[in-house]
């Protein structure tokens, strides 16, 4: 009777020992073909040669025509009765090169704008997770209303410092 039962473990062995292989080689198969048709241009884009996918990595390293204005740090007091009261800020915003003259001529009613969106905050509205990126993005609609959408592409967070 002890035969009659090891032989049919093996067997029971041997029968999902196999499945699981074939399954292996199938998927390994699998993503293989997957990369070499995303590689080679198959799929996801079509046939390319390789002229044109060089001259598209070339298109990539061009830089968008931007200049920088700085805006100089600034310490905002926080209206929040919290052991954290006051938040340094420094920004650069990124502008199109033919109006990096206009914006910097602007920039005291820029950093008056910050300033007072700034100091409405509590520190508990800065201190959530994902507070930056809300504040980043009011902030830089505040300034492209003083400045007008067109000559602000951004707003870039150099310095965001709680004490």
């Amino acid at each position: 009777m002890s035969t009659t039962e090891s032989d049919m473990e093996k067997t029971a062995k041997k029968s999902v020992k196999l499945p699981l292989i074939i399954g292996m080689v199938l998927a390994l198969l699998g993503g293989a073909g997957g990369f070499f048709a995303v590689y080679s241009g198959y799929l996801l884009g079509g046939t390319q040669s390789a002229a044109s996918t060089e001259s598209d990595t070339d298109s990539y390293d061009a830089l968008p025509d931007v200049g920088y204005v700085g805006l100089d740090p600034f310490i905002v007091s926080l209206t929040s009765d919290g052991p954290a009261n006051l938040l340094r800020f420094a920004a650069q915003l990124e502008v199109p090169s033919q109006h990096v003259e206009e914006v910097e001529r602007v920039k005291p009613r820029i950093i008056d704008v910050l300033n007072g969106y700034l100091r409405a905050l509590s520190a508990e509205d800065i201190e959530s997770p994902d507070a930056l990126v809300q504040l980043r993005a009011q902030m830089l609609r505040r300034v492209q209303i003083v400045t007008g959408s067109e000559r602000v592409r951004d707003l870039l967070v150099m310095e965001f410092v709680l004490s």
